[in-house]
């Protein structure tokens, strides 16, 4: 799967939504009730450190068994220290790559049984550029 960034705009967008105080049911539902409880700020949410965070956009069905598809909007934070089974951004011989780091068979793999690991080896020029904390995917 490689990944593309998206162009930064100069000043921060900051959009507080309001959020439901009750929790959803995702099996039989459960009555509603109409207030709110507060609002929900979704850069703080979604970002830890923002100077440290950024966004890209998948491209490709190689994550696609975790949930990661083509068009996912993808929120990386550099400051998180890539660990094993971590889904990370990968400059690898100069090319974006999304992938989980497999630490254990010293890789990068996918999570589609159609892509081989990206074996890393040590004439390889592998640069991990950020951690995937969050990826958005829309569902219509």
């Amino acid at each position: 799967m490689q990944v593309y960034p998206i162009p930064n705009t100069a000043l921060p967008i900051r959009l507080t939504l309001p959020m439901q105080a009750m929790r959803v049911a995702c099996g039989f539902p459960s009555p509603a009730d109409d207030h709110l409880d507060q609002a929900l700020d979704l850069n703080c949410h979604l970002i830890s450190n923002p100077a440290a965070s950024y966004f890209v956009r998948a491209e490709g069905d190689s994550l696609k068994d975790i949930g990661i598809c083509s068009g996912d909007l993808l929120i990386v934070d550099r400051s998180h220290k890539a660990k094993h089974g971590d889904v990370v951004i990968a400059a690898a011989d100069g090319q974006l790559l999304c992938k989980i780091l497999d630490l254990k068979c010293n890789a990068l793999v996918a999570a589609n049984t159609h892509y081989p690991p990206i074996h890393i080896t040590s004439d390889m020029n592998l640069v991990i550029e950020g951690v995937v904390i969050h990826a958005i995917h829309h569902l219509r």
